[in-house]
């Protein structure tokens, strides 16, 4: 008689092709009592920069077309299980484990009864980035990743390869030719292998699963994936993933080179005890007092609005990294920047007692300073494209907010208020009138 392994490789080969398109269910294995993490409860449900890793895992899952939910839970934590799914709109089949010491082998075989056809698989402690879920879906067995840039090697479970498949997995496996991701698309044949391995032993891992199934491998590579078992872990996974929450397109040179390196280190802090809306207030709030403090002293006034552009990029930066993202937080916050903006150079040209007829200069500056993030947005409006992927030379050319309010602040320091106003109003209209040119050549090609 020949092993359920086999059997399981010899049937896979027959499905292969048409796995990743019936792929509609995802098996969560979330039985865990995180005893690693001083014993918070199910690790699934430990937030990290500001969401739950299971819902992460959800709304990733979701996004790539999966539509049934089955999570393996400790029955002790169904009660919050079934509440994060209330709170969240999720909608999933809790099949309790009793007995998560079986390991995560016996928790797989226990979602037997509730999958009809071939299905994602997922731990429920691990974390992937933006892209992973994506290309994972598209593959069929164990996702795979030959030069992991996330996670220890020493610690991570290595897989050999031989003709497309596996053929060993485990800690202990000297130069893997790659790692288990914790990701895999399988058939239901892989319960013939879990029973047997039910049948004769009293606990079992998926990498025994694997090793006996032999399935296919499929590579993603170069994409965030990390597990969670330590406080440290989870540290880390908060860092990585605001670092990952830099916007893509659209900062200046001075956001690139410096501030970033700012503000990504108070978001690290933050992420987890403020939301995006009470930062982007925040900031607002301090950029105003940068616009009052210059009636008692410009100077610190102008280091205190280079401090409100610092702080402009975290509400941004939490938003994306806890997928919180929404238009109407983004076009709230670029509004009240230009309410910053407007306030700051008005009060500090008040302060400076112009003569009447350097006023015109003060309205040039301040409508260049508006017209420069309009030019860009009304763009978007009209083509429905983002200027800075649409046209990449943009982000060259010089006047972005960052770069405008470093100058600023470099110029008043140095006591050259007129010579500021000048440079505002001759950079920004020439930046604007570089923005229409190399806009109307992108859609006049």
């Amino acid at each position: 008689m020949n092993p359920p392994g086999a059997a399981f490789a010899r049937e896979s080969r027959t499905r292969e092709a048409t796995v990743t398109m019936g792929t509609k269910t995802a098996v969560i294995l979330a039985a865990g009592q995180g005893r690693r993490m001083g014993g918070v409860g199910p690790k699934a449900l430990l937030r990290v920069a500001g969401r739950e890793i299971l819902y992460r895992t959800l709304s990733s899952l979701r996004d790539a077309g999966i539509e049934k939910f089955v999570l393996v839970v400790h029955p002790q934590y169904i009660p919050e299980f079934r509440g994060f799914l209330e709170n969240h709109g999720f909608h999933a089949r809790l099949i309790p484990n009793p007995a998560p010491e079986r390991g995560n082998g016996y928790s797989l075989h226990l979602a037997r009864e509730a999958v009809r056809g071939p299905f994602v698989l997922v731990m429920g402690d691990h974390i992937y980035g933006d892209g992973f879920v994506e290309e994972a879906v598209r593959g069929r067995g164990l996702v795979v990743d030959p030069a992991p840039r996330y996670v220890d090697r020493a610690e991570a479970t290595g897989v050999r390869i031989e003709g497309g498949r596996v053929i060993a997995i485990g800690k202990d496996i000297p130069n893997p030719d790659a790692y288990d991701t914790g990701f895999f698309v399988l058939d239901p044949t892989i319960f013939a292998v879990t029973a047997a391995l039910a049948q004769t032993k009293t606990s079992f891992e998926l990498s025994e699963v694997m090793a006996q199934a032999k399935p296919p491998v499929h590579t993603v590579s170069g994409k965030l994936w990390m597990d969670v078992d330590t406080p440290a872990d989870l540290k880390r996974a908060r860092a990585i993933l605001v670092s990952h929450a830099i916007k893509g397109t659209g900062d200046g040179i001075i956001s690139r080179l410096i501030n970033r390196r700012v503000s990504t280190r108070i978001s690290r802090l933050l992420v987890d005890r403020v939301t995006p809306w009470q930062a982007t207030w925040a900031t607002f709030g301090v950029g105003l007092l940068s616009a009052g403090l210059n009636l008692l002293n410009p100077a610190a006034a102008a280091v205190l609005y280079q401090v409100s552009s610092v702080l402009d990029g975290v509400d941004g930066e939490i938003a994306r990294a806890s997928m919180r993202t929404s238009p109407l937080g983004a076009w709230v916050d670029s509004v009240l920047d230009r309410y910053v903006d407007l306030g700051y150079l008005l009060s500090l040209a008040a302060v400076a007692r112009f003569p009447t007829s350097f006023w015109p200069v003060v309205a040039l500056g301040l409508l260049g300073s508006v017209l420069v993030s309009y030019s860009t947005e009304r763009f978007r409006g009209a083509f429905g494209e983002d200027m800075y992927r649409a046209v990449p030379l943009l982000r060259f050319l010089p006047g972005k907010r960052d770069e405008r309010i470093l100058l600023t602040m470099v110029l008043v320091l140095l006591g050259f208020v007129q010579e500021l106003f000048w440079v505002l109003a001759v950079l920004t209209h020439l930046r604007v009138f570089l923005t229409l040119f190399l806009g109307c050549r992108r859609k006049t090609a």
